[in-house]
């Protein structure tokens, strides 16, 4: 059974413009919760044996050394997470000492530090990296379908490529800025590394079906380009959702079993997996249909 995308792409793009309206118009009013990654500060993780402490008793420790918007988060059955302003080697460790003689059973497992420069320079790296990581992949498309030449140009298949990427990453994006705002989510370091990740799992699903649909117009030079596109969505569906939700089962799992350290970083990858096979399917192969009608009626103007 063939199924009709191209026919019915229309109502993939009314989706799609809705989920990108939500998530920029989060993006714009909302912003990112940016974590100490961006903004600079400390993280202390530790470890509680033997006694009972609660978050409430941290924060009055923390608050006799001037430490009032600490994040305390559990790790775990027995650790706890720190997040809190950027504090001295000294202060660290007259931090810890009092907290080790307040409780007797803890323990320091983790101290890291960052000042709000390295954080700000991590920021515009990260936005450089993912910035050439697109470019680089549109031209790379450009290259590799350079032979395909009618009825579209190989760079059109390359921006088309870059639409559905940059489909693929707003979205997330917009998740994560809306559970910053109404939750407290923070991103960090691990949220650019997974939306790399998700550029690149996306334009694999991507190029697998705009392969098929240069390999289509080799041998049947004489079809119809709409049923060229529908025909090579169809065939390569199967394998583009099979492989996506094997990778979910995984992801899934790790969200709900995983560390807590890992939940953001997994959730982006879930919903970018997620999204990516979607728009290999439902928007980057119509969108090269449309455009070729486009072009065709333009010509028939002229």
């Amino acid at each position: 059974m063939t199924i009709p995308f191209v026919k019915n792409r229309k109502i993939a793009y009314i989706f799609s413009a809705a989920l990108i309206t939500l998530s920029l118009a989060s993006l714009i009013f909302f912003g990112f919760k940016a974590g100490m990654d961006f903004v600079g500060g400390s993280l202390l993780e530790l470890k509680i044996t033997n006694v009972q402490v609660t978050n409430e008793q941290i924060q009055e420790v923390l608050k006799s050394f001037d430490i009032n918007d600490a994040i305390i988060t559990g790790i775990g059955s027995d650790g706890l997470s720190v997040r809190m302003k950027e504090v001295s080697e000294e202060q660290h460790q007259l931090l810890i000492q009092e907290l080790k003689d307040k409780f007797s059973g803890l323990e320091e497992t983790r101290f890291e530090s960052m000042g709000p420069a390295i954080g700000k320079e991590l920021k515009n790296k990260s936005i450089t990296g993912i910035i050439f990581v697109i470019l680089g992949i549109s031209l790379y498309l450009t290259y590799a379908f350079r032979k395909v030449s009618r009825p579209m140009a190989s760079w059109k298949y390359g921006l088309v490529t870059v639409i559905a990427l940059m489909h693929d990453v707003i979205i997330p994006a917009g998740v994560f800025s809306a559970l910053g705002h109404f939750l407290g989510w923070e991103i960090d370091a691990n949220f650019i590394v997974a939306l790399l990740v998700v550029l690149g799992f996306s334009v694999h699903d991507t190029i697998v079906v705009m392969d098929r649909i240069r390999e289509k117009l080799r041998l049947q030079p004489g079809l119809d380009f709409g049923s060229t596109v529908n025909q090579s969505i169809n065939e390569t569906m199967t394998r583009s959702i099979n492989t996506s939700l094997t990778l979910i089962l995984v992801l899934l799992s790790l969200f709900i079993f995983g560390p807590v350290s890992l939940k953001n970083f997994v959730l982006v990858l879930l919903i970018g997996t997620f999204f990516g096979t979607y728009s290999s399917i439902f928007v980057a192969s119509p969108l090269l249909y449309d455009w070729c009608l486009w072009d065709k009626r333009r010509q028939i103007k002229k």
